[in-house]
């Protein structure tokens, strides 16, 4: 009898090791992942995502023997809003854990410290366009003009002037006005003149009139340009939060710096990725960028040519967390996943990976 079990035994194993080993483990659990590119945490190229965060979830998957179907949403606020609507099975992104993301969805362990930063023009208010705008803003053209028609006017009675008491005058009038607009310009712009006297002491009294007006006119054009470069200087001049107060700020749809922006009353345009604000930033459509650190950080050091800049010290410190759907059996296995790879290492060697290593 123990015979024929032993038998039955040995034909059991021997059938069971001749399965393939497909059959003999249990077939990975399907899930759909939610996935809002912000580089350097989640990439996208022609249609296949990576990036840090990307990595983490496919070690946890990995670990949890899960089979990802990724689905991109267009901001922070459309990925929560899918996993709370059960759209997805896990929100992947650099998303931070907020209190009122957290009544919405569960959170894993967090598995990034984050912050917020300000990105600015570096070359903001110093451009030919802006200096003519704000002259023109502080009324400055207006009188720039009326300048320009007293010049005309004194180019035409001046060369009328020559062509009748001055016999050595030039007799082509695009010459005599040539030279008449030269003379003038010159007083104007310099406070010489090199004209000869014709009528003696009425002569010289009247050419250091024009002298004072060209002194004048220099000295006011000089001050009007100077004073309105300053103010220039001082408005786009951000080196901290508090210096955002009356400007206008991007900011990312659905981030946390939205949020913040709103609570200290400060104009924002939201934009759901940041090259398209970084764009707005460069033309001059907003003031700044408040964004989280490693994001602008990563976007500055990848794009050197754009005349941007991150500026100040990190603010209003943060956590990322991947997100589920309320009750979800995965965020405790995954959590778990997450704290095991802070003890072997794996989240050092990913971090490493994307931002070097630390000092």
């Amino acid at each position: 009898m123990r015979l024929a079990i032993r038998c039955v035994c040995v034909i059991f194993f021997l059938a069971l090791s001749g399965l393939p080993a497909s059959a003999q483990d249990s077939p990975a659990r399907s899930v759909k992942v939610g996935v809002y590119v912000s580089e350097p945490f989640v990439t996208e190229d022609g249609g296949v995502f990576g990036g840090m965060a990307i990595d983490l979830w496919q070690n946890i998957a990995s670990r949890l023997n899960l089979a990802s179907q990724f689905v991109e949403y267009p901001n922070y606020g459309a990925l929560v809003q899918a996993v709370s609507d059960n759209e997805v099975d896990a929100g992947v992104t650099n998303l931070t854990i907020t209190e009122k993301r957290a009544e919405q969805v569960d959170f894993t362990h967090p598995w990034f410290d984050a912050g917020l930063r300000i990105m600015v023009h570096t070359d903001a208010g110093n451009s030919w366009g802006e200096l003519i705008s704000n002259l023109e803003d502080a009324g400055h053209l207006a009188t720039y003009a009326w300048i320009g028609i007293v010049i005309l006017v004194a180019t035409l009675l001046l060369t009328l002037f020559d062509r009748h008491f001055d016999n050595s005058f030039a007799r082509s009038w695009h010459e005599g006005l040539a030279e008449s607009f030269y003379h003038v310009v010159s007083i104007a712009t310099t406070g010489k003149s090199s004209r000869k006297n014709l009528f003696g002491w009425i002569g010289r009294i009247w050419q250091a009139f024009w002298l004072v007006f060209g002194i004048a006119v220099v000295a006011y054009v000089t001050s009007s340009v100077t004073s309105v470069m300053t103010v220039a200087h001082i408005t786009n001049n951000i080196t901290s939060l508090a210096d955002l107060q009356n400007k206008t700020v991007g900011v990312r749809s659905g981030s946390v710096s939205e949020q913040l922006m709103k609570d200290r009353s400060i104009a924002i345009v939201p934009f759901d990725h940041l090259p398209e604000a970084v764009a707005a930033l460069t033309n001059n459509e907003i003031a700044a960028i408040v964004g989280d650190s490693p994001v602008l950080e990563y976007y500055e050091h990848q794009h050197p040519e754009e005349p941007i800049e991150v500026i100040g010290n990190s603010f209003s410190p943060d956590k990322y967390g991947l997100a589920f759907p309320r009750r979800s059996d995965l965020v405790k296995p995954a959590s778990i996943a997450i704290i095991g790879m802070y003890e072997n290492g794996d989240m050092a060697a990913l971090k490493s990976k994307y931002f070097g290593p630390e000092d």
